[in-house]
């Protein structure tokens, strides 16, 4: 698939089907491979675009500081050079953090928000989270990428049959360039756009795996806050939930997206 030119890099971007645009987004330190098991699905109906964000996978690799902001205008930037200015967003962990900063500075361009295992900060509020983070990062810089991805393999996929799960996770992490994921993940730690989640108008879905990272409680409470939201609880499914429980988020992501559209849409079978 083609590499698409934006002013300062090149995105790599994986397109399939027709009919609504739908942009899913990845998570950190991995790539637009996220959504193999997904994608498919989607795009039996939808128009669906992959993309690496700058940074990751086949995307350009630039210098300079990473952060959600910068995500999120490649992301605009790369609708805008596709003609697209209506599209479902579907975003996982970081993907998802791209997907609220693109509903507050572009509302326009998102038709829906579809945020996975993911909120609306990464703020270090308590000396827990300010040591997780500090850990990550000290971690990353020691042992690099593909060590850091056997420690992260086991906790996203415990069980003996998803050895092969495993082993994907560490390929796909391990083979980040070392200073593009440390700067990508620097870029996170701090942001915030949890003060503006009243400005957010477009329908939100938010999927929470029920052996997240994070509870299930905090997920409700920034929902709460958001218009038009609703949630739902992922079944035995851990962070990487389009990997682990794909046939969950795909019965999920299609109902929203038949809500959301409205009969029309669900007169022609999508369900």
């Amino acid at each position: 698939m083609p590499m698409i030119r934006l002013d300062d890099l090149s995105l790599h971007l994986e397109e399939s089907g027709a009919g609504e645009p739908v942009l899913l987004l990845h998570g950190l330190g991995s790539s637009g491979r996220d959504w193999e098991f997904v994608a498919p699905g989607l795009a039996t109906h939808h128009r669906v675009l992959v993309p690496d964000v700058r940074g990751h996978g086949r995307s350009d690799k630039p210098e300079g500081p990473y952060g959600v902001p910068l995500f999120a205008r490649d992301m605009a930037a790369l609708c805008a050079r596709l003609g697209l200015t209506r599209v479902h967003v579907v975003g996982l962990s970081m993907g998802g953090m791209i997907g609220f900063q693109l509903a507050v500075e572009r509302p326009a361009l998102v038709r829906s928000l579809t945020v996975i295992n993911s909120g609306p900060d990464m703020v270090a509020r308590t000396p827990g989270m300010r040591l997780m983070f500090a850990t990550r990062m000290l971690l990353l810089k020691t042992l690099g990428p593909r060590m850091l991805a056997r420690l992260i393999a086991p906790k996203l996929f415990p069980k003996p049959e998803q050895a092969e799960l495993r082993r994907r996770v560490e390929e796909s992490i391990g083979a980040n360039e070392p200073d593009a994921y440390q700067r990508a993940t620097r870029g996170l730690v701090g942001w915030s756009v949890l003060e503006r989640l009243k400005e957010i108008s477009c329908p939100v879905l938010v999927l929470a795996s029920d052996h997240d990272y994070t509870p299930l409680s905090a997920k409700k409470a920034y929902a709460s806050l958001l218009a038009d939201a609703r949630l739902l609880e992922l079944r035995d499914s851990r962070h990487a939930a389009p990997i682990d429980q794909p046939g969950q988020i795909l019965e999920a992501v299609k109902g929203f997206f038949a809500e959301v559209e409205g009969p029309a849409h669900g007169e022609r079978g999508v369900g």
